[in-house]
């Protein structure tokens, strides 16, 4: 691994960190600790404490995913998603199916799903007298339970992958107050096939303040086939958004791909289902995502799981031919024994942090993110950093603004901060400082302080 001398021996805690530890009422054993220059990794390591303890990274484990992935892949990959036309195209009509092929590309959202209809309308076909087949063949995945890891199963980050994900499986509403209507009209893409929705709900009673405004709408949406709104919408809230996750997961790549195609005024005679390409058949043309390194940016600025995911099975998928966790795995431990070898190796369980189980050091994350920064991809990692005080997920920090690029991570009992921080001398340094404890989350200040000691350097 980069700079292979002894670390400095545990000593006390900077000061300003110390005293931030004990106004959060944290013992000083719940945080582990690695700074050290990024730029020169036989520099003496400024800061090492409890740092080669494993602990629970939450998503700073994102940072070895997209690392491993941009440094195999290259930031300039990208998925494809071939469509297929089985059959005779005449009068607008196709005398067959279409079969849709997901590679895992975790970029369709619903303007991207709305551009594949439209480039399949380009073919001549404004019919489908058969079937829209759906192959996700290319993740072999069990299945997957929304609500177990922590019972919240309509949280669009508790999304399971997918090889044909769309929209994140989430369903977004947009609210929009109208008063002479007495409503606030209610917008939901993508349009689903089959589920009843209401198109406005009542406005509250004037003067309402907005607060807990989706609360007060009192939805209903544990049905997959019917949503409702028992409450009422402020209009003092203006326009908002909430996405929600479908509560039939695996019903909605279907429910969205036929609503879609309806909306665009496609008529479809059969029905959406799942099954694979026939041997043979060539694409009518392929949709393309953005490049690996857009999709690292958003993974890590706004710490998005299922987009994680997709970037850790692609590494099977590409190796393999199909993707599966143990492959993954499999993948990304050969990359980091090759790499940096056996010591401090991480258990990466889906490779979004979003796990129990996941475990790194915080000396073995400070000695990747060193090798990182010597790095030919190291331009896509940093970029993809939320900014202190800027951006992201960082974006609330009271740190000093724009000293430090880094990936935040959060889970009950656990809070995080990794990457890079420019200091007053004008060396960039790495910081890696994790928290588990089940007072975690009084530990931001702690994290901040850390972050301001960094930056400090004279």
């Amino acid at each position: 691994m980069a700079g292979a001398q002894p670390l400095a021996a545990r000593g006390p805690l900077p000061p300003a960190v110390e005293a931030a530890v004990a106004r959060a009422r944290l013992p000083r054993d719940a945080l582990s600790v690695f700074v050290a220059d990024a730029q020169d990794g036989r520099a003496p390591v400024r800061l090492s404490y409890r740092a080669q303890v494993p602990v629970n990274p939450a998503s700073v484990m994102k940072l070895v995913t997209t690392y491993a992935a941009l440094d195999q892949l290259g930031p300039a990959y990208a998925w494809n998603t071939p469509v297929y036309v089985d059959g005779p195209v005449r009068a607008g009509s196709l005398k067959g199916n279409v079969y849709l092929r997901g590679q895992g590309d975790p970029t369709l959202v619903v303007e991207r799903l709305w551009l594949l209809m439209r480039r399949l309308q380009g073919q001549g076909i404004h019919a489908i007298v058969g079937d829209i087949v759906l192959d996700r063949s290319a993740f072999d995945l069990a299945g997957h339970d929304p609500a177990q890891f922590d019972g919240e199963p309509l949280r669009p980050y508790n999304a399971a992958p997918d090889a044909l994900l769309l929209n994140f499986k989430s369903v977004v509403m947009g609210f929009v107050p109208d008063p002479g209507a007495g409503v606030a009209h209610i917008q939901y893409d993508p349009p689903m096939a089959g589920v009843q929705r209401p198109d406005s709900v009542a406005l509250a009673a004037s003067g309402t303040g907005c607060g807990d405004w989706r609360g007060a709408l009192r939805a209903e949406l544990s049905d997959p086939l019917r949503t409702t709104f028992q409450g009422s919408y402020a209009a003092s809230c203006g326009e908002r958004s909430w996405a929600v996750a479908y509560a039939d997961p695996q019903a909605f790549a279907a429910r969205a791909v036929e609503g879609m195609w309806r909306a665009q005024g496609g008529k479809l005679t059969g029905s959406v289902r799942d099954g694979q390409v026939p041997a043979g058949l060539q694409p009518a043309f392929s949709v393309t995502s953005p490049p690996l390194a857009a999709v690292v940016r958003d993974v890590n600025k706004f710490s998005n799981n299922v987009m994680a995911q997709h970037v850790f099975l692609t590494m099977a998928l590409q190796k393999n031919g199909v993707a599966t966790w143990e492959g993954a795995r499999d993948v990304l431990r050969q990359w980091w024994l090759q790499r940096f070898g056996a010591e401090g190796r991480p258990v990466t369980d889906n490779g979004a942090g979003l796990s129990r189980e996941a475990r790194i050091s915080a000396q073995a994350l400070g000695r990747m993110l060193q090798a990182a920064w010597q790095s030919s991809v190291m331009p896509e990692l940093v970029a993809s950093l939320p900014v202190a005080g800027i951006d992201g997920t960082l974006r609330r920090s009271t740190s000093r603004a724009g000293s430090a690029h880094l990936k935040t991570g959060s889970l009950r009992d656990v809070l995080a901060v990794a990457g890079y921080v420019h200091a007053d001398n004008g060396r960039r340094y790495v910081l890696v400082a994790i928290v588990n404890h089940a007072q975690a989350a009084a530990a931001r200040p702690v994290l901040d302080a850390l972050i301001d000691w960094t930056a400090d350097t004279p």
